[in-house]
């Protein structure tokens, strides 16, 4: 651009000295036209570096795209609901941190059914949300309808891939099984009844990796520990997260791990009430119990939803599938460690150097864990 602009310029000028550069017969007349001529070439010169440079500043705003006050994203909540305590909580805080670190325009629908899924998508779609987030794999059928039928729509979801293959759909996946194995460990050298306990919202292939980890982590820790299982078959029932730890406690458990969204919140009340160790899951629960809750297993939803957020602003989000892991603090141990006995926190950061160089391989199918275990794992039956 500069270039051009320097180019326009030298002409005007040579312009200028040929003109002045005339012989002596030239007559004033003659060399008071070359100048006129010379201050219009120059001018013209001007005009066009300015249209030129005018042209380059539009199209690289175009190609930029929308100023990021302008860009809109919404989430749509599963059953649990925005304020869960865990999953979909999590995945708002990312969009909310979004919103004020990146001025987007941030927003949700929370679904309270399975009937709500579509309409909540549609309605977005409606309003032109530049990215729609689903949060959970429950979603991923009205997703792929709603994907197939707005092609230049972007949309994004939590907890599955089989929508991989979408030319506008970004799956976000997590290495669950990796923080499970963390706070099974946990569980397995805290416990003082040799009797643990798993809670899970509902028998999946994906909320399976939950317990293949904590299960095995329990046992590392603890070969003679017991892992009690329980479905509770729902997201969002906290009487029967509730009605599951307790019939657990009675058995003599002494911590018990949820993986049950909003259901978990009946868990850790359950553990509250009977004086035993309760432990979160997808973000840092201490808050709900701080003499409760051992610790989480973190699954970082929320910097998931921040980097579909910034990638949208900055124009590199691409579809496919995205894995987060410990490697990368896509899952963790929760930060607040203050009711982990200081001996097992250091052999836990030891574990998650090993997990990470793969010198431990945490076992997330059916296989993978029975192969080592055994038939002790049974909510996949």
């Amino acid at each position: 651009m500069k270039k051009r602009v320097m180019a326009a310029l030298m002409a005007a000028s040579m312009t200028v000295s040929l003109a002045a550069c005339g012989g002596s017969g030239s007559t004033a007349s003659t060399t008071a036209a070359a100048t006129e001529k010379a201050a219009e070439t120059t001018a013209a010169a001007t005009e066009a570096a300015t249209e030129a440079a005018a042209a380059e500043t539009t199209a690289a705003a175009e190609a930029a795209g929308k100023d990021a006050s302008d860009i809109k994203i919404g989430i749509v909540t599963d059953v649990g609901g925005v304020n869960d305590g865990s999953f979909n909580e999590s995945a708002w805080t990312g969009l909310q941190k979004a919103q004020e670190e990146l001025g987007i325009q941030a927003s949700y629908l929370e679904s309270h059914t399975d009937a709500d899924y579509k309409p909540n998508i549609e309605n977005f779609v409606d309003e032109d949300y530049d990215m729609i987030i689903c949060i959970g794999y429950a979603l991923a059928d009205a997703l792929k309808a709603e994907a197939e039928a707005n092609p230049d729509q972007k949309f994004a979801i939590v907890d599955d891939s089989s929508l991989a293959d979408e030319p506008n759909v970004t799956s976000l996946m997590f290495e669950q099984a990796q923080a499970s194995y963390l706070v099974g460990y946990v569980a397995g050298k805290t416990t003082k009844s040799n009797t643990v306990g798993f809670v899970i919202g509902m028998s999946t292939d994906l909320m399976n990796q939950f317990g293949y980890g904590y299960t095995a982590g329990v046992l590392d820790a603890n070969p003679d520990a017991k892992v009690l299982l329980n479905n509770a078959n729902s997201f969002a029932d906290t009487a029967a997260g509730k009605t599951a730890a307790n019939n657990m406690i009675a058995q003599g458990a002494d911590v018990i791990f949820h993986a049950a969204g909003g259901t978990g919140l009946g868990v850790i009340d359950a553990c509250k009430e009977a004086g035993i160790w309760a432990i979160g899951v997808d973000s840092d629960q201490s808050s709900i119990a701080p003499e409760t809750i051992l610790t989480s297993a973190m699954k970082r939803v929320d910097n998931a939803v921040y980097d579909v957020a910034k990638g949208v602003v900055d124009g590199t989000l691409e579809a496919g599938v995205k894995t987060y892991s410990l490697a990368d603090d896509g899952v963790d141990l929760a930060p607040t460690t203050d009711n982990i006995d200081p001996a097992v926190l250091t052999e836990v950061q030891d574990l998650k150097k090993k997990i990470i160089a793969g010198d431990v391989v945490v076992p997330k199918t059916k296989a993978d864990f029975e192969a080592k275990y055994g038939d002790v794992y049974t909510l996949d039956d």
